[in-house]
């Protein structure tokens, strides 16, 4: 498997992100990095995000995390930020996501972990869930989906994707968002992170989300991400989502949704989660007011205390 490193001297003396690099082996001897800050000893929080950002997106909520004591561990999924990039968008599935970030969890030796999961990281670290569900205490999922098309669905979502009489009913935009992503010349994860956040983002943190992509044979795994999503059931992602779903169905430990106001994308999938997920019952699920789609970006203090709080209101 071919694959390129970002050049280091990319991430030096990006805003609010002081944290030193750690890096572990998964998959074909790629190297997938990890901010680890906090005592190693405190209970572990698994911070993960999604397309097309990386872990500089939780860089308000780590410090909120590592104030009440806990160790905060945010990957970077392979393909992004500092980790490395296959070359080949063929390298690219749901499954080698699901099998990398399994391996990842593995070699930091994780376990009792309460799991964050945004965008793309709720399919993605709940597929992991699903295999070993004995790993996890706790999970927050913010801003997430986890598409299937089923026709239970019709209804339920603001963002329409859903089987119905031999057809799947899918709604304009999301189908608008995966072109986009596939036409623009210059792939640039800066133009999404400002088109999905509520406040206006400064110019050198829409060029840190820039950094680990100086050219494009760095943007497989950005490019390749959002053509897996599962938006008919015979694809890879829709039954990957489907037995995640199902084993999500015996999950009885905290389950926590902490979704914004300003995200149509996800909304209508925290009441699924809701309904779904028996840990989630009497939780006290948060809307987290005046964010977008990257709620980390708009509210990432506000999102490090409800974690907190789980992790506080829920000992192991």
């Amino acid at each position: 498997m071919d694959s390129v490193r970002t050049p280091e001297e990319r991430f030096i003396d990006l805003p609010d992100y002081p944290f030193d690099p750690h890096y572990a082996n998964v998959g074909e001897d790629l190297r997938m990095h990890y901010v680890d800050e906090g005592p190693r000893q405190g209970p572990p929080v698994l911070l993960l995000h999604g397309q097309p950002t990386w872990s500089y997106l939780y860089r308000h909520v780590v410090p909120v995390l590592t104030a009440h004591g806990c160790r905060v561990v945010a990957p970077d999924l392979i393909g992004f930020g500092r980790s490395d990039k296959p070359t080949l968008r063929s390298d690219y599935s749901v499954k080698s996501h699901v099998r990398w970030l399994q391996e990842f969890i593995e070699a930091v030796a994780l376990t009792q972990i309460t799991m964050v999961v945004q965008d793309w990281g709720g399919p993605l670290g709940l597929g992991v869930l699903a295999r070993t569900p004995e790993r996890f205490a706790r999970v927050v999922a913010a801003n997430t989906a986890l598409h299937t098309a089923d026709a239970s669905l019709a209804g339920a979502l603001t963002w329409a994707c859903h089987s119905a009489g031999g057809t799947v009913v899918i709604e304009p935009a999301l189908l608008d968002y995966q072109r986009m992503t596939q036409e623009l010349p210059r792939f640039q994860p800066s133009l999404f992170v400002q088109g999905a956040t509520m406040t206006t983002v400064s110019d050198d943190v829409l060029a840190a989300y820039d950094a680990p992509f100086p050219d494009e044979s760095f943007c497989a795994g950005p490019r390749q991400l959002p053509v897996l999503m599962g938006l008919t059931p015979a694809s890879e992602c829709a039954r990957t989502n489907q037995r995640t779903l199902a084993a999500l169905a015996s999950f009885t430990r905290p389950f926590l949704t902490a979704f914004s106001d300003g995200d149509p994308s996800t909304r209508g999938w925290e009441a699924v989660l809701q309904r779904v997920v028996p840990g989630a019952t009497g939780q006290p699920h948060p809307t987290m007011e005046g964010a977008g789609h990257f709620l980390q970006e708009d509210a990432g203090a506000e999102l490090g205390q409800v974690i907190a709080a789980l992790v506080d209101g829920t000992p192991c």
